[in-house]
């Protein structure tokens, strides 16, 4: 017999997953007990956890003389041990399925990297370099293997995984659950990173025309003989056992699909190749037959691949696959023809082939698309949601509470609709008696729950429900009607309308007041105060409703017009302009607005030029709540007008102080400063307070970058909004004779109010120009003598560091306006390190210092990827780092504060050391004893714990110190990158703790 023949009787006279009956197994057994002095296993153990036991025994490390610990030697008995655990995998014909089953990451990935060292693969060899073709077969499938399992973990790590629930706490076993899931973490982060290398190899594996062979035990005991008696054996095409192409194809094949499918989620494109790889494996499949013992494929995993993946790829050629109901709704998903997505709903509630589950995805996609803004979904939600309520009901499932709140407003659409989706659901000829009563006592609770008489009678009339409800059951739901209102009467005469009823002049003219209030077409408006002054012309119809409210310096304007029914229509036009532009129903307002703007261009200039500048506030606040959101630039033209109100100069025009206000903010918000830095007439900075602080921030933000001795404007700023926090001082003799001193809160001193400041500031998001202004109010609140938790920010040093009247200044507004300004920025953009660092200072100065904690740890997470980056220095500075210390301290957390003593530029000891004798610590602490990377921090702690008699304590901290990275002779590159990892977790665990 061969030795191809021997292997492959070997391999077949047993299956994997079963407890070893073979005489090789027991002689394995002994060999590993005798060679490498094991402890006896259990009676028949599986064979894949001896690949774990031999790999954990041949990775121990060991331990010198000196007591310090050194990585596993490459002696005799590791080799022995490593070559048993791929014995053992290759009794298991490297089977991954199996594998991956009952081994870890960590130790499959042991496992096939000394497959692959023993295999010949050189270390550090790129496998993408590699020419497979030119490899002896068994280590080009040994290259295979590695790469198969690579992109299966990959796969496999998307897959959300159901949570153990843990047992008692054990803080050993806690500590090596956490290691050695750290371990997968790490070798998934490699695999990631190699993922595009390893679809390469695959991929290449696909052109090879030449069958594999995978080590038998037979070559691994070759390879592990001397090299003199092995004659190359192990390098011919016959060594091993063979893996025929398309076998290998087949395995290939269907990996690579299922990380192309995996990509799809973020590149549809993907799909295509994905469809590719699995189409390819059912041909190989076929072709291979079910009886191959090394293509192990899940064929029902394969199909469902199959499906999704002719769903998710439109193909013109395949009209079977097109022809599913779940391709269909894919394509009207995607395309956005919802009618004939309702038309399938339609016709699956009579077919019943699509699960429920199914339905109710597309309603709730459905429902997230029409929440982000497309309103025209709302109608497509009601006709779906009902498509799935009539189901639910025929099928006996409870009405879900989504039907129950699209129908709060119910109309005659929607009952129609609901009438026509009952009747097209049932064959009233097929239909059992069973599903008949659920149908029928749907409709009879739809009525009972109606209050709309109108609404009842259309489904009490339907001839539907007529056929479903018998005369005394509809006789006993009008008497139930009739028991919850007396008035309701359901009968078939049709009720009189209300306007069939002849009216007196009064009552018409109640009637249209009525409908002037309600309307926002400007045409019906019109037409209404036509027909009212022809009625009466004594009545002034803008007084009617005191919701309508134009501005004073508009409204002497407006009502001196002498024409009653124009002055009561551009009154009117106005008012509900205005009003619909502050509930931002913007095109109502477009609308009304450009009515108003062709009447008065007819008589008014000046009223004309007033509403050129309403329009022109409505455009901006329309762009700033639409394209502006996504930070879109406004068009030229937009530009160009805002810019032409800035420098209009016709005279006797009211204006609205709010138009000059948002026009400044909006050419502030849109990095416009040159213009408002030179072009700006004099006369307008002299005159509008909003134009000259505009034109101040404006200039000041171009002189960042310079030079300090160019920041002229920067001290203008300052002395303009230290005026408007000033306070002006009164003496005032009271009845006592005495002289008391009265602060004023509100100065007049100053170009506007600080109210008016603060409301101003809250219009700009531009980022440079909030945190000028935030840094500015910062100084300011730093000014103060008796201050002693200063706030940092960012370009502090461009103010100066005095005020000659510091009496005048109102610190307690200061600070009420740092908080909401910080407040507010942090809405613009709550990633912003400066401004929480900010935020996290103003806690620390209040003594919150929880709070404190929490926002100084979310600036250094949101500027190094949650820690897994070093934080900059100029986030956490010594300051910082001494805030926190602090914080830590008064919160009694002792360990956290020793662990951020290192944190500083040259280490607290002194304070580290006395926090560490504190006994009443609120925090976890030998747990946090990983985290110390300072020698002579955890010397002190075994002193500490050894002083006051801490056994176990003691020993925890001696297991930190002789962690090998720690070792003092070691280089300084190594030292760094243990703090620095120790710095990464322990940052990660407080962030954990405080959000």
């Amino acid at each position: 017999m061969s030795a191809e023949a021997a292997d492959r009787e070997a391999a077949t006279s047993s299956r994997p997953c079963t407890p070893p009956q073979t005489s090789w197994f027991e002689f394995l057994l002994e060999e590993a007990l005798l060679e490498t002095h094991l402890k006896k296993p259990c009676p028949d153990p599986p064979p894949v956890q001896l690949i774990v036991q031999f790999l954990e025994q041949a990775s121990k490390p060991s331990v010198n003389e000196q007591n310090q610990v050194q990585p596993p030697p490459d002696n005799k008995r590791n080799r022995i041990l490593k070559l048993l655990a791929l014995k053992v995998a290759a009794h298991l014909k490297w089977d991954l399925d199996v594998l991956e089953k009952s081994l870890s990451v960590p130790v499959l990935n042991m496992l096939l990297n000394e497959l692959l060292c023993i295999s010949k693969v050189p270390p550090g060899t790129k496998h993408v370099d590699v020419d497979l073709s030119s490899l002896p077969p068994t280590t080009a499938m040994a290259i295979l293997l590695y790469n198969r399992w690579a992109i299966r973990t990959i796969v496999q790590s998307s897959f959300p995984v159901k949570q153990v629930k843990p047992g008692p706490p054990q803080l050993s076993v806690m500590n090596q659950i956490q290691q050695e899931k750290e371990l997968a973490e790490n070798i998934l982060k490699v695999l990631k990173e190699q993922a595009a290398d390893s679809i390469l190899v695959l991929e290449a594996a696909l052109k090879l025309n030449k069958d594999l062979y995978v080590h038998t035990i037979r070559t691994l005991d070759l390879l592990a003989m001397e090299p003199g008696m092995v004659n190359g054996e192990t390098e011919s095409s016959t060594a091993g056992l063979k893996i025929s192409t398309e076998e290998m194809q087949c395995q290939v094949c269907y990996d690579l699909g299922a990380v192309y499918f995996q990509q799809g989620s973020t590149n549809a494109v993907v799909y295509e190749n994905a469809k590719e790889k699995f189409f390819r494996t059912k041909e190989l499949i076929s072709k291979i037959g079910s009886s191959s013992l090394h293509c192990t494929i899940d064929e029902k995993r394969l199909a469902g691949y199959c499906q999704a993946c002719g769903v998710l790829t439109s193909s013109s050629n395949s009209t079977s696959q097109q022809s599913t109901p779940y391709s269909q709704i894919h394509c009207c998903m995607r395309c956005g023809n919802y009618k004939e997505l309702v038309k399938i709903f339609l016709e699956d509630n009579i077919t019943l082939s699509l699960p429920v589950q199914f339905r109710q995805s597309v309603l709730r996609e459905l429902f997230q698309k029409a929440q982000q803004g497309n309103d025209a979904l709302d109608e497509i939600c009601f006709r779906i949601c009902t498509c799935n309520t009539v189901c639910d009901v025929m099928q006996g499932r409870a009405i879900g509470i989504q039907f129950n709140q699209l129908f709060l407003k119910p109309n005659k659409e929607k009952i129609d609709f609901l009438l026509e989706v009952c009747s097209r659901s049932i064959n009233l000829e097929h239909a059992s008696e069973s599903l008949k009563r659920k149908m029928a006592a749907f409709l009879k609770n739809m009525c009972l729950s109606l209050e709309d008489l109108q609404l009842v009678f259309m489904i009490s009339s339907h001839e539907l429900f007529i056929t479903l409800l018998k005369d005394d059951e509809r006789k006993l739901l009008i008497d139930q009607m009739r028991k919850r209102s007396p008035r309701i009467n359901l009968c078939t005469k049709p009720v009189t309308s209300f306007y069939d009823i002849p009216a007196s002049a009064s009552v018409n003219i109640g009637q249209l007041e009525h409908q002037l209030i309600l309307s926002v077409d400007p045409w019906r408006i019109r037409q209404i105060l036509i027909e009212l002054h022809g009625m009466t012309s004594e009545r002034q119809f803008w007084t009617i409703s005191s919701k309508w409210e134009v501005p004073n310096v508009y409204g002497s304007v407006i009502l001196g017009i002498k024409d009653n029914l124009t002055r009561d229509l551009v009154y009117i036009l106005m008012a509900k302009g205005l009003h619909c532009s502050a509930i931002k129903d913007f095109v109502h307002a477009k609308q009304l607005f450009a009515a108003c703007l062709e009447l008065v261009t007819e008589f008014s200039p000046k009223l004309r030029q007033v509403m050129l500048n309403e329009m022109l506030l409505l455009d901006i606040y329309t762009h700033e709540a639409g394209a502006g959101v996504s930070g879109e630039r406004p068009p030229p033209d937009l530009i160009s007008r805002v810019r032409g109100y800035l420098e209009m100069r016709v005279p006797d025009i009211p204006l609205r102080q709010v138009v000059a206000e948002e026009c400044v903010a909006f050419m502030l918000n849109w990095r416009e400063n040159e213009y408002l830095t030179m072009q700006v007439p004099l006369l307008l900075v002299q005159t509008n307070p909003y134009v000259k602080l505009g034109q101040l921030l404006a200039a000041t933000c171009k002189e960042l970058p310079g030079p300090k001795e160019s920041r002229r404007t920067a001290k203008d700023l300052w002395e303009v909004v230290v005026q408007i926090c000033s306070v002006s001082n009164q003496h005032k003799r009271g009845n006592d004779g005495r002289v008391s001193l009265i602060k004023h809160r509100e100065s007049t001193l100053g170009i506007m109010y600080r109210n008016e400041l603060l409301s101003f500031i809250k219009k700009l998001r531009e980022p440079l120009v909030l945190t000028t202004i935030l840094s500015l109010f910062v100084k300011l609140h730093n000014v103060r003598e008796d201050i002693v938790n200063d706030i940092a920010a960012e370009h502090i040093s461009i103010w100066p560091s005095t005020i000659p009247n510091l009496q005048s200044v109102d610190f307690e507004a200061v600070a009420v306006t740092v908080k909401e300004l910080v407040s507010y920025a942090l809405t613009i953009n709550s990633n912003n390190h400066f401004w929480l660092i900010i935020q996290a200072d103003i806690y620390f100065a209040t003594n919150q210092y929880s709070a404190a904690l929490h926002y100084y740890l979310q600036a250094g997470a949101v500027c190094s990827d949650f820690f897994n980056k070093m934080v900059p220095p100029d986030v956490y500075t010594d300051q910082v780092i001494k805030r926190m210390i602090k914080c830590c301290s008064l919160l009694n957390c002792h360990t956290q504060v020793a662990i951020l003593c290192q944190f500083l530029r040259e280490i607290d000891y002194k304070t580290a050391f006395k926090a560490l004798q504190e006994q009443n610590s609120h925090d976890a602490m030998d747990s946090y004893y990983d985290y110390i990377w300072d020698v002579t921090i955890l010397e002190y702690l075994t002193y500490l714990h050894h002083k006051r008699g801490e056994t176990d304590k003691r020993q925890i901290a001696i297991k930190a110190i002789g962690q090998t990275e720690l070792n003092a002779s070691n280089p300084e590159e190594v030292l760094q990158l243990a703090a620095q990892r120790r710095k990464k977790k322990f940052l990660q665990a407080m962030a954990k703790l405080y959000f």
